[in-house]
């Protein structure tokens, strides 16, 4: 802005998010849509390496030796209603209840029949997806978590072989790629400098790029030959809650997509899992309600510990990561997530009678060896938490306390048993007086390495 031209306002974008918000009589510039949700829904995105300039009544686009660029707006289909809290007490909170409302958007529709997945919308064609040799999944943070749970379930559907990277280490890595490769860059903003970063190099290397995100003319979405949408809607609290159960339902989709033209699974057990998938949101719903009470007392008795330690194997360890994620972002407890088939190998060490242990033992082929895990831990003294399928009376033969979320097909329990961890973190934190819409130190998107 200049003195000398208060009506004008001019900006640029180089690696960092920017869009121009366009209403009756009134312009605006913002990082994000909802700065200006309130007062119009129209937007504009600005490309990287392009000037915006904005009056109350204009918005002219040029690139940086001063081309005018033509740039058509958008109509964003949030409410505005969605940047308030909706009588909830905190955004995380009514976040976490959106959640089976933000796996019904991204699947309902990509599930139109009971025999398979359309992904029509998604323009990855048939036959580039039978070439697919080799999958990368790059992500950061929960994003990541989100990747590790498609990791399983797309090597046990589809039995095409998947490759999880930070991709703040992978893009200074000089990774082999190639033209066989489907690389997925998960970020829910679509802004993530380092999820950029590695989306860039793959595709330079000539593999395909895939982007699942949340927003709609965001960076990854100009920066990859296709985008698979999660439709959570907006998620303004800074920990991940609807954006990560949305993009493990995504995987599920792609998974499933890729079984489907692979013939990797017979064609009863892809009916089957489609009507589990489309199960998902009521049972969501069923489980938030069946542990919220429980989660609340489970947290009165644990809020003022100094450490937390949470154990999974296969399936559950995304879950035991996200989980504990959560507990460091918005309550400040030292947390450790570890696969429970590592704890002789020096964890183990941390235990005594005062810590809790969070222990994620869903349904699974592997759950009596979780099981064997949970009763070492036990055996030191620890305090066990159990997550469990519900009607699955082993779990709590070997824990303290358990919370039991609704039975499903044990490759898609992670969406159900991330909610009660979602819960403790969140009641924990609350019990501790602390700000779990803005924690201290983070942002909701992180654009610079």
């Amino acid at each position: 802005m200049h003195a000398e031209e208060p009506q004008r306002l001019v900006g640029a974008r180089k690696e960092c998010p920017l869009v121009a918000g366009v209403g009756e009589g009134e312009t605006f510039l913002a990082s994000a849509i909802p700065a200006f949700l309130a007062d119009t829904r129209t937007a504009m995105a600005i490309e990287n390496g392009e000037i915006v300039e904005i009056e109350a009544g204009a918005v002219r686009v040029t690139d940086l030796e001063g081309n005018p660029v033509a740039r058509e707006t958008e109509e964003v289909t949030w409410d505005a209603d969605a940047a308030e809290k909706g009588g909830y007490e905190t955004f995380m909170l009514k976040e976490i209840h959106e959640q089976a409302d933000a796996v019904a958007e991204t699947i309902t529709d990509r599930l139109p029949g009971d025999d398979g997945v359309d992904l029509s919308d998604v323009e990855l064609s048939d036959e580039l997806l039978r070439g697919v040799r080799r999958i990368v999944i790059v992500a950061c943070g929960t994003s990541y978590h989100a990747g590790l749970v498609g990791r399983y379930a797309i090597e046990e559907w589809a039995r095409v072989p998947v490759e999880m990277d930070v991709a703040s280490e992978y893009r200074y890595r000089n990774p082999v790629v190639g033209s066989d490769d489907l690389v997925i860059g998960m970020t829910q903003s679509g802004e993530t400098a380092d999820t950029l970063a590695a989306m860039r190099l793959a595709r330079e290397a000539g593999a395909t790029v895939l982007a699942i995100t949340n927003i709609m003319g965001s960076q990854a979405t100009r920066d990859a030959d296709a985008v698979l949408y999660i439709r959570a809607g907006m998620e303004i609290s800074v920990a991940a809650t609807k954006t990560f159960v949305a993009q493990v339902a995504a995987m599920y989709l792609l998974g499933l997509r890729l079984a489907e033209l692979g013939g990797t699974l017979p064609p009863e057990r892809i009916t089957e899992l489609v009507a589990e998938l489309k199960a998902l949101p009521s049972k969501m719903e069923e489980t938030l309600t069946a542990t919220e009470e429980i989660v609340t007392e489970v947290a009165a008795r644990h809020s003022e510990q100094e450490f937390f330690l949470y154990l999974g194997r296969h399936i559950g360890l995304p879950v035991c990561l996200e989980g504990a994620l959560k507990l460091k972002e918005i309550s400040y407890i030292p947390t450790d997530a570890y696969a429970a088939g590592e704890m002789k190998h020096g964890p183990i060490a941390l235990l005594d009678e005062s810590t809790p242990v969070v222990c994620v033992a869903t349904d699974s082929p592997i759950l009596e060896k979780v099981l064997s895990n949970v009763e070492e831990v036990r055996a030191r003294g620890a305090q066990t938490i159990g997550i469990a399928t519900a009607g699955n009376g082993r779990v709590a033969e070997v824990t303290e306390e358990t919370i039991e979320v609704a039975a499903s097909d044990w490759i898609l329990q992670p969406i159900l048993a991330i909610l009660p961890l979602q819960l403790l973190a969140y009641d924990i934190a609350r019990k501790r007086g602390l700000n779990v819409d803005q924690p201290r130190n983070l942002a909701k998107t992180v654009t610079v390495e």
